[in-house]
């Protein structure tokens, strides 16, 4: 059996996420790593002010779940596939070996900045439960306005990204056709569509610069739910990723089908956890945050032991 390494996406952040990670001289190291390739103190960038702005957003959850990741590879421990959800992916790209940690703070940087200065206000994302995709997608068809469907996390659990207006009137449609649930998401950037096409753009120019290299754990893409290892394939899926839909219940799907039996998802934060264990029946889902290292251990090592 095999384990997959989760990396969650913006909305999982939490203040003081940075420092509430395990005091280990390793964890610093990586901190010291992410304020030096940026020149600035990383470690201001996790109080609640800060994390209203989407470049500390998605640097914070890069550090944490590289750092977390560090901690348990020191430990001996190593994943069989990574994936990240949105910004997650770019955690999971470096864990991997695919990408430089440092090279990705300074992309992650420019990513947040591009995303925020395309749309600095009237837009975002919300979350619709209870309805299947196909509803979903008749309602964007009938919509007014930019709107589009953004993430698949799980068959009923979907998520839209587009400007507060339309967004307010499909959800209030939605809420007409049964959705058990529509709630505007802590995102002020409507990602995954059409709308970040051109920040995108500007991204794979700053990527064209960077090397990238073969994925040494199989590296499953969060926009196709496919193994990629090339690494222009890869460089691709990350500078796009922004503006491409998320299928994350399709990469989980896969990862099932690949033989993953535990599923760990890294700080911070255990959304991830809970979308997984719809699919990974029999096996297990299990978040680092809030875990003691000792049962991270254990479960890592048995789920080791398995495949022998």
């Amino acid at each position: 059996m095999s384990t997959l390494w989760a990396f969650p996406g913006q909305g999982a952040q939490q203040p003081g996420m940075l420092h509430a990670l395990p005091e280990a001289p390793v964890v610093q190291a990586c901190i010291e790593q992410a304020s030096a390739a940026l020149n600035e103190d990383v470690r201001r960038l996790d109080s609640a002010e800060a994390l209203q702005n989407t470049r500390a957003v998605q640097l914070c959850l890069l550090i944490a779940g590289v750092a977390a990741a560090r901690l348990l590879s020191e430990r001996g421990h190593r994943p069989d596939y990574v994936a990240g959800l949105s910004i997650g992916a770019y955690a999971a790209s470096v864990v991997a070996g695919s990408l430089e940690f440092a090279d990705a703070v300074r992309l992650v940087a420019l990513r947040g900045e591009l995303m925020q200065r395309a749309y600095p206000a009237g837009y975002g994302m919300t979350a619709i439960l209870g309805l299947d995709q196909g509803s979903v997608e008749c309602l964007l068809a009938e919509a007014e306005g930019p709107v589009y469907l953004a993430n698949i996390n799980a068959e009923t659990q979907l998520v839209i990204a587009g400007s507060h207006a339309a967004m307010a009137k499909v959800a209030e449609r939605a809420g007409a056709l049964g959705a058990g649930a529509v709630k505007r998401l802590a995102m002020s950037v409507p990602s995954h569509c059409a709308l970040l096409d051109e920040p995108a753009r500007e991204l794979a120019a700053a990527f064209a610069k960077v090397a990238l290299h073969v994925p040494q754990a199989r590296y499953l893409s969060g926009s196709s739910a496919r193994l990629i290892r090339d690494p222009e394939a890869l460089r691709d899926d990350l500078a796009h990723n922004m503006s491409r839909v998320v299928d994350w219940q399709a990469t989980l799907v896969t990862a099932y089908e690949r033989g993953v039996r535990l599923h760990l998802e890294l700080p911070p934060g255990s959304v991830l956890t809970g979308l997984a264990r719809r699919v990974f029946e029999p096996g297990q889902a299990i978040a680092f945050t809030g875990a003691r290292l000792d049962t991270l251990d254990a479960m890592l090592r048995q789920e080791v032991s398995r495949d022998r």
